[in-house]
């Protein structure tokens, strides 16, 4: 058995002796080419590093600085001054142009809402469509916000897409206003059996909403 253990460790031995070897002389016969890629994945690194010190984050710092007027312009209602800017400062418009999604997607929802309350609508759509933010609050009024775009610009069907996605990721009695005008897109595009269905929805899901009051007349109105 002593034997036998010992002719199992020599096989191991010479095994780890013989891999070794090959690493070596692989090593030995690719050692500029290692080296090469080696040095090339380290430089990429500090490429890609340097960037975004001294590129990308300074940008970004500059883009979110440029944006503090325009939500200040927005929190005054100041619509057209938020959007346009002027000679002082930049509006969103100009701050998306310059800098992209550098001051956050937050700034598509700003500028589709001040182009919507400027009835420029298809501006609005524009913005609003580039937004992406992962809060279900904004989500759903950022596409409440398009389909009120889309209402302005008479295309119902469009208005009344948006609207239902805008009422399933809110999901709660906010999901009733988003369901209403849903059903009074659809009513306006000729579809009257699906507003009835929304109008339904209102009064079964969200008894206890604002639309819930007054949701009956809706329901007659559109079984007539």
């Amino acid at each position: 058995m002593a034997t036998q253990k010992k002719t199992q460790e020599e096989i191991r031995q010479e095994n780890i002796e013989a891999t070794v070897s090959s690493a070596q002389q692989f090593y030995n016969e690719n050692k500029k080419t290692i080296w090469s890629v080696f040095a090339a994945v380290v430089i990429v690194g500090l490429g890609i590093l340097g960037y975004y010190k001294f590129i990308w984050q300074p940008r970004v710092e500059e883009a979110m600085a440029q944006c503090y007027p325009c939500e200040l312009n927005f929190q005054a209602e100041d619509w057209e001054l938020a959007l346009d800017g002027d000679d002082n400062t930049l509006g969103f418009a100009a701050v998306i142009d310059e800098y992209g999604t550098k001051a956050g997607t937050a700034v598509y929802l700003y500028a589709g809402i001040c182009a919507l309350r400027l009835e420029r609508f298809e501006d609005a759509v524009d913005y609003l469509k580039k937004y992406s933010g992962e809060d279900p609050v904004m989500t759903a009024r950022a596409l409440g916000c398009l389909g009120d775009a889309y209402v302005g610009l008479e295309d119902y069907a469009a208005a009344a897409a948006a609207f239902r996605k805008a009422a399933a990721a809110a999901d709660n009695d906010f999901a009733a206003a988003y369901l209403l005008k849903e059903g009074l897109a659809l009513r306006e595009s000729g579809k009257g059996a699906e507003a009835l269905k929304c109008f339904e929805s209102i009064k079964d899901k969200y008894p206890a909403s604002i639309e819930a009051y007054d949701i009956d007349k809706f329901i007659t109105s559109t079984e007539e």
